[in-house]
């Protein structure tokens, strides 16, 4: 018993003198001591990690369950795998998420599964819209474009933005020799993507008015003057070429306003008949919706006939414009009287042009004006701001000299653009 007390009488006594040193608790013998060891058991996990991960910090022998290796176990690592497609994901996909080698099917690249990707081959086409029209919605070369864009294909046809020329007809290459409104014609408008065309229908004389002597002209309205004092165009060898063009395109919609005041129904019906436009018409019924551009080619109904003048008879496929659409004030004299304003027409319609044209002093097409108020940035702005005025973008963006400026370019830009408000992309 003396002993023993000696014994740890000294071991007291040694302790305080400092000649002994008792060494603080280090469990993994790195010698950090365990209060200050952030790994306690030195098992390369930290031990808040797992705490995190509900392992014991005091245990080298177990540690949290890390799949891909990536030091975050699987309780808290979203892509358990690490194979890039989360939990969730492969859950929903019905693929094993602790397996880098099953992956969901993604035919686009998206990230998305094909099971629940409403675009499984990434052609800008849903699924369903491919399935009902015949295509296949997993072969991305399986598709439609209008104007350019599969996507186009979905936007009804009031909600698209067309490049139109004024008396699309009058120009050198035509065979018109004074008061033309373009120096190059059909072929080079509809290669730059002009879709909407104004054209105006005459007969040349009391003693040519049959049926097959149907032209186009246009001249100033002067008293005991000719309608075609400039010249003429082959109004069928004109419509026959744009039809020809419109065969070899694919997905595309045209629209004619025909200033029809000095033709019958019957003349008109025949030219736009034996030129092969017509059976291409589609008759739209006031006050219901306009179908998807991609519907309208689908359907081989992909040309809109308007008249300004109504007919008495039923010609149904020939749609009086000012009840179907309306347009803005045309023919000033400056850009400061350009308004956004009803012209003619039913504002409440959808559809309808914005004019933008200015006139010489002497009422003709002036190719100096028509460069300034056709420039990118300023007919944008115009564009803008009748879109906001108005409620919804401009169907129709009519021009003179359409190769001064960029018209085309503009409704580029505004068909990338959902609403007025977007922020403007690029120049195209």
């Amino acid at each position: 018993m003396q002993k023993k007390l000696f014994s740890f009488l000294l071991c007291v006594s040694l302790i305080s003198s400092g000649c002994l040193e008792v060494s603080p608790p280090d469990m993994d013998g790195d010698g950090i001591n365990d209060t200050e060891d952030l790994d306690i058991d030195g098992d390369g996990w930290s031990n808040s990690e797992e705490m995190n991960c509900t392992t014991d910090p005091n245990d080298a022998d177990v540690t949290p369950t890390d799949t891909d290796g990536d030091s975050q176990c699987d309780l808290n690592d979203l892509d358990d795998d690490g194979d890039s497609w989360s939990d969730a994901e492969e859950a929903m996909c019905g693929t094993d998420p602790v397996d880098s080698e099953s992956v969901p099917d993604d035919l686009d690249g998206d990230m998305e599964c094909d099971e629940w990707d409403d675009d499984a081959d990434g052609d800008d086409l849903p699924n369903d819209w491919e399935l009902e029209r015949g295509f296949n919605p997993m072969d991305p070369n399986d598709l439609m474009t209008c104007h350019g864009e599969a996507r186009y294909c979905l936007r009804t046809y009031d909600d698209f933005t067309f490049a139109e020329t004024h008396n699309s007809f009058s120009t050198p290459e035509d065979g018109i020799m004074g008061g033309i409104n373009h120096l190059t014609g059909l072929q080079s408008q509809w290669e730059d993507g002009i879709r909407a065309f104004m054209l105006d229908p005459h007969h040349q004389s009391e003693f040519n008015s049959e049926k097959e002597d149907v032209v186009f002209c246009h001249a100033p309205s002067l008293p005991n003057t000719p309608p075609c004092l400039f010249g003429s165009v082959d109004a069928f060898a004109w419509l026959r070429s744009l039809n020809s063009l419109h065969n070899n395109s694919s997905g595309d919609v045209v629209s004619l306003l025909i200033q029809n005041h000095r033709v019958p129904g019957e003349h008109l019906e025949y030219l736009l008949n034996e030129t092969g436009i017509l059976e291409r018409a589609y008759i739209h019924e006031l006050g219901s919706p306009w179908p998807s551009i991609g519907d309208m080619s689908l359907s081989g109904t992909d040309v809109l006939i308007y008249i300004e003048m109504e007919y008495e008879d039923n010609f149904t496929k020939l749609l009086p414009a000012w009840k179907h659409t309306w347009d803005t004030p045309y023919g000033e004299s400056s850009q400061e009287e350009m308004t956004c304003d009803l012209g003619r027409g039913d504002s409440s319609q959808p559809v309808w042009h914005m004019n933008n044209w200015l006139n010489s002093d002497f009422g003709f097409a002036d190719p100096v004006k028509a460069s300034q108020v056709n420039a990118y940035d300023t007919l944008l702005q115009r564009g803008l701001l009748c879109w906001e005025t108005v409620g919804n973008r401009p169907t129709f963006v009519g021009v003179d000299y359409w190769e001064q400026g960029e018209v085309t370019n503009v409704t580029i830009t505004l068909n990338k653009m959902s609403h007025w408000s977007d922020e403007v992309p690029e120049h195209p």
